[in-house]
């Protein structure tokens, strides 16, 4: 056999299920199986991967053979790689498979999310739909070293929009829900109206100002920028690629002294793992804390390339079948001690911001640019009209120092994250309040 250095095999079955809806038909609905291992070899100068679907785990020849391919193939390695010696730990299971929900006909979940599409048919609204995903995955890791972990999750996820229309006017909105864990569809009915009212709200709103000025970001927003601007540049492969505007800068103070940002898989939110792609048992990593760059997210081989000084392993994640990637998973902004009146009256005037409707960085550069859902005027400390259009745009390090209140209520926002694989995440903070915030807007003031 070819000199093998480290291997494991990452088995992961499951079963995911779907339902769409548009303006009140079910376009489509299904479940689907699936089963995937991946072996790695580390060879002695790369990795060599091999793919196996339908591996069985309590079969050792089978095992033993998969190695085999994946050592050939690790002969063949371009790039050369090591892994850090780190322990495993203890691996921290919440009990989120979600039996029942899974023994629930698809037909009944079907009619639930019918009931909350039908909400948003509401007056001025020309179009809905609704759609809901549910995944389970059973996972099964082995490395050569005999450490072994299993782990049992359910996520859970549906989103339902409208589009409101009045005089050749056309605006979008939805709203999202998703859990580690079990579902009850009919405990958000309300969201269909919901959404239609704000969409329908939309149509009124007035033009965003634009220009530098004091901006209030909700936790979905803010929790969007601890993701993408901050959580994106703390990740190991970029730092040791030299493509991360924090590269080199552990230790220094890059932020406002109110802010701490943490990734924490072990987290019961959407990005929970109680290990990770690895087997390395998750826990809480502070990026940054009170404003200095304290650590990075790593992979084993990351970390084994920038240092072990540097930051934790534990945070890489892969998809079924697919090798490991250094990812996020529940990412957050630490909340302060501001409540929202307090933060209003610092505003004096201003915009908040609310919610994401995507947007574009460049950790590397260190600049970014989001949508927010929409808006609303501070005026002499108080909130008062609805405005729409409106984006931040920026550079990190400069947000970052210009952050002057933290709210004391954190919550989280979910989603999936696409990075080459798509893996589920959470992100969110509190409300936090901004100084010469980038607003972009084609009102006047």
């Amino acid at each position: 056999m070819e000199k093998v250095r480290y291997s494991d095999i990452r088995f992961v079955k499951g079963k995911s299920s779907s339902i769409h809806i548009e303006n009140g038909n079910v376009e489509n609905s299904g479940s689907s199986f699936f089963g995937k291992a991946l072996v790695r070899v580390l060879g002695e100068y790369g990795w060599g991967y091999y793919c196996a679907s339908g591996l069985d785990m309590d079969n050792e020849k089978q095992k033993r053979e998969a190695i085999e391919k994946a050592a050939k193939l690790a002969k063949l390695a371009q790039v050369k790689a090591d892994v850090a010696e780190v322990p495993n730990g203890t691996p921290h299971s919440w009990a989120v498979s979600a039996k029942e929900q899974e023994n629930t006909p698809l037909e009944e979940k079907a009619e639930s999310l019918m009931r909350i599409e039908k909400s948003a048919q509401t007056e001025n609204i020309v179009s809905t739909s609704a759609r809901y995903a549910e995944i389970y995955n059973d996972v099964i890791f082995e490395d050569c070293n005999g450490y072994e972990a299993k782990s049992s999750i359910c996520r859970t996820l549906f989103t339902v929009s409208s589009v409101a229309a009045k005089n050749g006017d056309m605006q979008m909105n939805y709203e999202q829900k998703a859990v580690c864990g079990a579902m009850n569809l009919d405990d958000y009915i309300s969201y269909g109206e919901k959404c239609s009212k704000t969409a329908v709200s939309l149509l009124s709103a007035k033009a965003s100002p634009g220009g530098k000025m004091h901006a209030i970001l909700n936790p979905e927003l803010a929790g969007v920028f601890a993701h993408e601007a901050v959580g994106h540049a703390s990740e190991g492969d970029a730092v040791r690629d030299g493509v991360s505007v924090l590269a080199g800068k552990l230790g220094q103070q890059v932020g406002s002294p109110l802010v701490t940002i943490i990734d924490d898989p072990s987290l019961h939110f959407y990005g929970y793992e109680p290990f990770d792609a690895e087997g390395i048992a998750t826990g809480a990593t502070e990026l940054i804390k009170n404003g200095v760059v304290n650590k990075y997210m790593h992979s084993r081989e990351t970390l084994a390339a920038v240092g072990l000084e540097t930051g934790d392993a534990g945070h890489a994640r892969a998809e079924p079948g697919m090798n490991p990637l250094v990812r996020m998973s529940n990412t957050y902004i630490k909340e302060g001690d501001a409540s929202f009146e307090e933060l209003l009256e610092e505003c004096k005037n201003g915009v908040l911001l609310i919610g994401s409707r995507g947007g574009q960085v460049d950790p590397g550069r260190g600049v970014f640019q989001f949508n927010a859902k929409y808006g609303y005027l501070i005026e002499n400390g108080e909130q008062t009209q609805m405005i729409r259009d409106v984006s931040l745009s920026g550079d990190i390090l400069s947000v970052l120092h210009n952050i002057t209140m933290c709210g004391k209520e954190r919550k989280m926002s979910s989603g999936m994250c696409g990075k080459g694989q798509s893996v589920p995440v959470a992100d969110g903070a509190p409300h936090i309040s901004l100084n010469d915030a980038t607003v972009g807007g084609s009102g006047n003031d």
